[in-house]
């Protein structure tokens, strides 16, 4: 590897390990941010796919719309209705399914964590001006669609 290639090695390596800290420090921002009301940004994930479904969704649709396998549904799910924020009930459409509800209790926990995690994220991006955030969102989607 010759010097300018070695350069471009490293500014990319730093610039790809300077995404990976900001991804994980905005995962602890607002997992912090909607811990006091027990929740995670996978729970809260979970419980936002319920709302969006009616309050009523088949553990496997709920996997799909959170691009995760059944399996860590299952354990969200358990997780969820451990806390009382959902319960499960059998599918009238499909006999092999189950349903994951949404209790009262959950959807005043989704509301205080919307709202909580909306405050979190206004909080991390109120140094960039609206034209800076147009330009950031425009390199990370790039950044997705390409890969």
């Amino acid at each position: 590897m010759n010097e300018m290639q070695e350069k471009e090695f490293v500014a990319t390596s730093d610039l790809v390990a300077s995404l990976v800290q900001t991804g994980h420090m905005i995962d602890h921002r607002l997992d912090s941010a909607l811990e006091p009301f027990g929740l995670s940004i996978a729970k809260i994930g979970v419980l936002r796919s319920l709302v969006d479904a009616g309050g009523s969704a088949p553990l496997g649709y709920l996997a799909e719309q959170l691009a995760c396998v059944k399996s860590n549904i299952t354990q969200l799910v358990d997780r969820l209705e451990a806390d009382g924020l959902v319960r499960r009930a059998p599918d009238p459409e499909d006999r092999r399914s189950v349903r994951a509800v949404l209790t009262d209790k959950g959807s005043a926990a989704y509301a205080a964590g919307q709202a909580a995690q909306a405050r979190a994220e206004r909080e991390l991006v109120e140094g960039l001006s609206a034209e800076d955030r147009a330009r950031l969102a425009a390199l990370l989607r790039h950044l997705t669609q390409t890969h």
